[in-house]
């Protein structure tokens, strides 16, 4: 089984003290995968509002009809329902990261089952709701999960694994949802919960939870389990129980906020620039955007085309993040998705002006998507999500990430909700000009304020807090 060697940097006397060692990484693969199915069910549900809005909205809909104030709450209240999910997901991990994916996914299906016997708008939306309640608590508790399994040099590459994870389900719903209809698109979301509980179900629990809570031989037992059976356990453990130790959590109100501030401020800064970014537009009206742009090109086609750059690129990034780093591809990626959003918007501009569609033209539009989603989904989308979980001591990790969580689910049901005002306020090209500032500034933030936490174990980082 191949191994692969990693370095530890702790305080000691006269300075910090290097140690190495190496561990089996099969065991965290295989943990990272099986967990990864939660944030896939969450791509699914992300992908559907695209395609079933669009199926609701055709005028051969046997249904009930659906207006665009009402597909907008369609495709937005799931967000609002995670802006509630993910305070209680942070409360959640703290009875155990493995067993909360495992209580969260069986209710996520009912919901999807709910949703394919809906008879009325009502009911639609109170299930978007309550599944956007529970995505948000499986995606908290697997990207904690994994950044606590994982070794420092494979962390950031297994945490990209569950965007990726989520940008395989908005591929296989935009699929789907071209040759199905909404009822039948939702039946089969509700299969990806039910084999995410089957999948963790036998799955060791983190060994930092385990340490936090004085389990020091199943702690011992989940790090054999993950990092391997021939490999030597005294010097990690050893390390994690000195660091849980030393770090008594602060019953002090002011003393926690002080501890959390700078993390809080840095995560949620990231999250405001990715959620205001277009990246909803794209995500949530991605068919719709297309049919205002293009004249020849189906936008189903597009929207897949769109799906599968935007998996590549998740890909991309997760082979990048361990080698490159953070701040490199968070750069990057805001100075492309700046250029591509001020490009979309003057080509809808041109088209709004001068009264014509041109299908030769189709090019255009669809470039600067696809320019776009590469550029997010390698840097800004799987990054932000992969710095909440490091930046964030561990006694903290679960209030942190689910604060972070929760007011990134805020932005993002603001950017859904919104972005049918912004085009009606200033049209098309206007809301993506809009977007575009929004990411200038937040390349700017990424520089000025972003730490690089490429290669630095978690138990180093809290020390340096």
């Amino acid at each position: 089984m191949t191994r692969e060697f990693y370095t530890y940097t702790v305080p000691g006397p006269g300075g910090r003290i290097l140690i190495t060692g190496q561990t089996e990484y099969m065991g965290q693969v295989l943990a990272a995968l099986a967990v990864s199915l939660g944030p896939f069910a969450a791509g699914l549900g992300k992908g559907y509002s695209s395609p079933a809005i669009a199926s609701l909205q055709q005028r051969d809909n046997d249904a009930f009809p659906v207006n665009g104030q009402q597909a907008s709450w369609l495709a937005s209240l799931s967000l609002l329902g995670a802006l509630f999910g993910a305070p209680l997901g942070g409360a959640a991990v703290r009875w155990g990261r493995r067993r909360t994916l495992v209580l969260a996914g069986i209710p996520l299906s009912a919901c999807w089952v709910l949703v394919a016997l809906a008879t009325r708008v009502e009911v639609m939306a109170f299930a978007a709701f309550v599944s956007g309640f529970l995505v948000a608590i499986v995606q908290l508790a697997a990207q904690v999960y994994v950044s606590e399994i994982s070794a420092p040099t494979v962390r950031g590459g297994l945490s990209a694994l569950l965007k990726i994870a989520g940008h395989v389900g908005v591929l296989v719903a935009f699929a789907a949802g071209a040759i199905l209809d909404w009822r039948q698109l939702a039946g089969l979301m509700a299969v990806a919960p039910g084999a995410m509980c089957i999948a963790v179900w036998r799955l060791p629990e983190s060994p930092g939870w385990l340490v936090l809570r004085g389990c020091d031989q199943e702690a011992e037992q989940a790090l054999q389990w993950l990092r391997g059976r021939t490999v030597d356990l005294h010097l990690e453990l050893g390390i994690l129980k000195a660091h849980v130790l030393s770090r008594a959590v602060p019953s002090n109100p002011m003393l926690l906020l002080r501890t959390l501030r700078g993390p809080a401020l840095i995560a949620c800064g990231l999250m405001f620039f990715q959620r205001f970014s277009g990246a909803n537009a794209f995500n949530f009206y991605v068919v719709s955007v297309f049919r205002q742009t293009f004249d020849g090109t189906n936008p189903h086609s597009a929207a897949i085309a769109v799906a599968i750059v935007q998996l590549l690129s998740a890909l991309l990034s997760g082979l990048l993040v361990d080698r490159v780093g953070r701040l490199p591809l968070l750069v990057g990626s805001s100075v492309l998705m700046s250029l591509a959003l001020a490009s979309f918007g003057s080509f809808a501009y041109y088209q709004s002006s001068h009264s014509v569609a041109i299908p030769q033209l189709d090019w255009i539009p669809l470039l600067c998507v696809l320019v776009f989603t590469v550029a997010f989904s390698l840097g800004i989308s799987p990054i932000s999500l992969l710095l909440v979980s490091e930046l964030f001591p561990l006694e903290h990790r679960g209030l942190g990430t689910a604060l972070a969580t929760a007011f990134s689910y805020l932005c993002a049901f603001i950017g859904v909700k919104t972005f049918v005002d912004f085009q009606v306020l200033l049209g098309l090209h206007g809301a993506f000009w809009l977007y575009a500032a929004i990411s200038v500034c937040g390349l700017c933030f990424v520089v000025c304020c972003v730490p690089e936490t490429m290669g630095r174990d978690l138990n180093d980082m809290d020390t340096d807090r």
